[in-house]
């Protein structure tokens, strides 16, 4: 299968400073033990059952690494997989393929077990109107790898960041004094951005319907009341449920009606995905590879 490299150049960053941090001035026990002509062959293995994630990713670790290496896989982006399941063939320049290891085991983990947790919470409101979101609680640095993870899970991407659509939030509002002087100041100073807005109550929900907004957040409302927002708002504004949302509440959350659930735990709590690169064969020199410096 030949895997999409054209990955967000914030991705791309994310990886070069990951090797960055993890190989610095070189990987001394490779190095050591491994000669430079050497090659191998190993296989990236799934220790659990999920949804795959980010395989272009860990490609584009390996090929940063050495543009050599040679990464091939049957297994599709968002695909579920079993216990045991090779995703990917890797071969090529045994020091790259050990050096890279780690770093690209590490975004691959990352990514797939933020779409194994999403992929868990789109089927539970399977069947509802609701959109699963992810949130802005993601690692520092890692914004659009969690992200992509997410879409690849099932679910989708709300504000990418603060620069893309304007939130009002309760600190906003009472800072400003009012819902209604948060939105006109909003919209006087970015007019071309949409506008989402937190209610706390009905009467907020209310109020932003007046106001014209076109999508109102429902924070930590019950059950009841927010299914009330659905009958008030009647389609006019799209309507985003927010706060300790569970697998073991979403279901019941979705029945309300809303047409979002944002869940932050997407990114901030999915477990990692176990994964392992095992080795397979090498073609290594006979020739030890020169050391300096006295034995330790």
């Amino acid at each position: 299968m030949t895997l999409n490299l054209s990955l967000h150049p914030d991705i791309l960053d994310a990886i070069r400073r990951a090797l960055a941090e993890d190989v610095g001035t070189g990987d001394v026990t490779t190095n050591s033990i491994v000669p430079p002509d050497a090659t191998m062959r190993g296989r990236i293995v799934a220790k659990q059952e999920g949804i795959v994630a980010g395989l272009d990713v860990a490609h584009a670790v390996y090929r940063m690494v050495d543009e050599r290496v040679v990464f091939t896989t049957d297994v599709a982006e968002g695909a579920r997989v079993a216990r045991g399941q090779t995703l990917a063939l890797v071969s090529g320049p045994a020091r790259a393929l050990l050096t890279a290891e780690r770093v690209a085991l590490n975004f691959l983990g990352r990514m797939s077990g933020i779409a194994t947790l999403t992929r868990r919470f789109v089927d539970a409101v399977a069947g509802t109107r609701a959109v699963i979101l992810d949130t802005r609680k993601t690692a520092p640095g890692l914004r659009m790898v969690d992200k992509l993870a997410v879409r690849r899970g099932g679910g989708r991407n709300h504000r990418i960041g603060l620069y893309d659509m304007v939130l009002i939030k309760d600190n906003h509002i009472d800072f400003a004094g009012s819902l209604r002087a948060a939105v006109e100041r909003a919209r006087a100073h970015a007019p071309h951005l949409g506008i989402e807005v937190e209610a706390r109550s009905l009467a907020d929900v209310r109020e932003a319907l007046d106001l014209g907004v076109q999508r109102i957040m429902l924070d930590n409302m019950s059950l009841d009341a927010m299914a009330e927002a659905v009958r008030l708002v009647a389609g006019r504004a799209r309507l985003e449920a927010s706060g300790n949302v569970s697998l073991e509440t979403v279901r019941r959350i979705a029945e309300t009606g809303v047409d979002d659930i944002s869940i932050g735990a997407l990114t901030h709590s999915a477990p990692v995905f176990d994964v392992s690169f095992e080795y397979l064969a090498s073609d290594a020199s006979d020739e030890a590879p020169e050391t300096t410096g006295r034995p330790q």
